[in-house]
């Protein structure tokens, strides 16, 4: 599991994520800014309320 700030996606769902940390169990791992293929991703939840755009 991956958690991060989605900074972009596209069609296929492919994502950019920065700050991102690699989390299994209780160890944390922190691998910077990826791309993560569309094909890879099972879930994508939210962490905090997104707001509305003004």
């Amino acid at each position: 599991m991956v958690v991060g700030t989605l900074r972009g996606f596209d069609q296929f769902m492919n994502l950019v994520v920065d700050n991102t940390m690699e989390v299994n169990g209780n160890e944390k791992t922190d691998i910077g800014m990826v791309v993560i293929r569309g094909n890879s991703v099972v879930t994508v939840e939210a962490l905090e309320p997104v707001g509305r755009m003004q």
